[in-house]
């Protein structure tokens, strides 16, 4: 059973990596799409934007996932130091998630661009 638990904490941890690369990349690809547009006159400063919610959305769902490895992985190994490290790592991960969801909520509602 623990072998099992392990194995499926180290999937949601490659899942998590595999989100968060694949939001980065998308959002690469739509940024540079974006600024060829400037060449055709098709540039968008209100893409840009929504580029940057969509890549902090990936960014918040793989940090959500890798704390639920963590936690996994803190259960199959309940030391102390474990203990330390999974409640530093949640601190700092669900600190990076609040203040990036703060920073997409206030740019989707303060975004001078909407119509």
């Amino acid at each position: 059973m623990s072998q099992l638990l392990q194995t499926i904490s180290n999937i949601i941890s490659y899942v998590s990596i595999a989100i968060i690369c694949y939001g980065a990349v998308i959002g690469l690809f739509k940024f540079i799409n974006n600024e060829f547009g400037r060449f055709n006159r098709s540039f968008s400063l209100e893409k840009t934007v929504q580029i940057k919610i969509e890549v902090g959305y990936y960014l918040l769902l793989g940090l959500e996932f890798l704390i639920a490895s963590d936690i996994i992985d803190t259960i199959l190994n309940p030391s102390f130091e474990d203990l330390g490290i999974l409640a530093g790592t949640v601190l700092i991960r669900t600190g990076l998630s609040f203040f990036l969801n703060k920073e997409i909520e206030n740019i989707a509602k303060n975004d001078p661009l909407k119509d």
